[in-house]
Parts: C-alpha cells; structure tokens; sequence
C-alpha cells in the first residue's frame, strides 16, 4: 500500500512539473510576441502614417501598443486591416480604420508569420488570412514581421510542419492538389475546421489546401509563381522578396533582428 501511495505521488508531481513548464514555455512565447511587437511599432509607426494591420496572435500585441501610442502621443494614424480580425482589432480599440480604396499606398505593414527563413521568405497563412495579407503587403512601402523566437529558421519547413496554405476556388481544390503533388511531391491536405462541420472558408469564401512539402531546397520564387499560375489557386502563403526586417522575441525578453 505504501508502494502504491509513493508511485501515485510520484506521478501527481510529475503531471504538476509538465503543467508548470508547459505555462512557463507559453508565458515566455507571449513574452517573446510582445517585445518583437513593440519594438516594430515603435520603430516603424509615425505620426500620419498609413498602416497596415497583419493578423494573428503576435499581431494582437501590435496594435495595443498603437493603441498606447495614439493616446500617449496624439498619433494620427489610419490603419488598414488585412482581416476580418484585424478590423475587430482596430475597432476594438478605438483607432482610425481605413480601406485601400481611399488609402492605395501603405507606410508600412507589421504582419506575422508562421516561419521565416535565412532569405527572409515567409510562410503565411496559418491562420487563414494570406491572400489579404499578401495584398495589403503589396500595397507597402515596407513589410515588418513580428514573431517569436520558434517562427527562426533556417530552412522553410525547419520548425513549421503543417506546410504552406494555399487559398482556392472550392470547386477545383481537387485538381490543384494533384496538380502540386504531380509537380513537387509531398502530401496535401483539404484544411477542415474546428468548431464547424467541413472546410475551413476562408474571409473571401474559399478553401485553404495545406501543402507539406518534402524538398526544402526548393527555388520558392519560381514555386510561388508556377503555383500561382495553376486555374483556381487565388494566392500561396509563400512571401518571397516582400519583408524588409523581422523580429525575433527571446524567452529572455531581448529581441534579435533581421534585415533583408
């Protein structure tokens, strides 16, 4: 009985150890994406500047920090969002929305990302969101990416194993996808949703297609354009030749910086 009692402790402390580490690993990445956010904001946001809002959770400690600015400083800045939660972020806390239509050229865009190489190319998508985020950095004079420090590869595919989404037309989501397999191998999956019965739709009314891909010596400039090149693909979550700087927040709370 004694022995039983001993094994049972043993194994409530190591379940409390797990659960400790897991909350300190998840309080230094939400460290790490605050100090990367503050630092761009601070850098890069002036006074009448046009700025395009990224989405995803980094992105969320972006605008809060606009947010202090605008009323520590009386900034005027009109923020246009890449996202439907991006604009629930400007709304939310009280910032001048605006759209492409009135406002064509961007200052500077601070986005997220899912994974940067040594080139500075990005992968983007995750969260579902690439074709306006890929339209709003289009639009920018420049692209700042925030992230935490497991976002810093080397290699695309190093550290992000769930593959590069791309957003199609739903009706030819099945030709596209043995289109790029046919081309260059890996494996490809229809991305379903969570809290929804069947595919994830995207803001614009389209299916995502994850593609994990095998070769990570890929040319991905010559792949983001012949995938684009396929009828029905609307865009790929791959920004190659797009970020001007990135930055990296440590679980120490310092912040490395990349520049292309």
């Amino acid at each position: 009985m004694l022995c039983r009692y001993r094994i049972v402790g043993a194994l409530r402390r190591n379940i409390l150890d797990v659960t400790f580490c897991t909350k300190i690993r998840k309080m230094s990445l939400e460290k790490a994406k605050q100090v990367a956010a503050y630092r761009a904001v601070d850098e890069f946001v002036k006074c009448d500047c046009i700025f395009g809002v990224g989405s995803g959770s980094t992105v969320v400690y972006a605008v809060q920090r606009l947010a202090e600015r605008v009323e520590l400083e009386n900034l005027k800045v009109i923020c246009i969002p890449t996202s439907f939660q991006a604009k629930q972020l400007i709304i939310k806390h009280n910032l001048t929305l605006g759209e492409l239509d009135t406002n064509p050229i961007i200052d500077v865009t601070i986005d997220g990302a899912d994974e940067v190489d040594s080139n500075m190319t990005l992968i983007k998508g995750g969260g579902g969101c690439l074709l306006q985020e890929k339209i709003v950095a289009s639009c920018s004079k420049k692209l700042i990416v925030i992230a935490d420090y497991t976002k810093d590869s080397q290699k695309l595919g190093d550290r992000y194993k769930k593959g590069i989404p791309i957003e199609v037309i739903p009706m030819a989501y099945v030709p596209i996808k043995n289109k790029i397999i046919t081309m260059y191998g890996g494996e490809i999956k229809l991305r379903n949703a969570v809290a929804k019965a069947g595919p994830v739709v995207t803001d614009n009314g389209n299916f995502v297609l994850d593609w994990i891909f095998t070769n990570q010596d890929l040319d991905w400039d010559e792949v983001n354009t012949s995938i684009k090149n396929i009828p029905g693909v609307v865009e790929i979550g791959l920004f190659v030749k797009m970020c001007s700087k990135a930055y990296f927040g440590q679980p120490e709370g310092n912040v490395v910086e990349r520049s292309a």
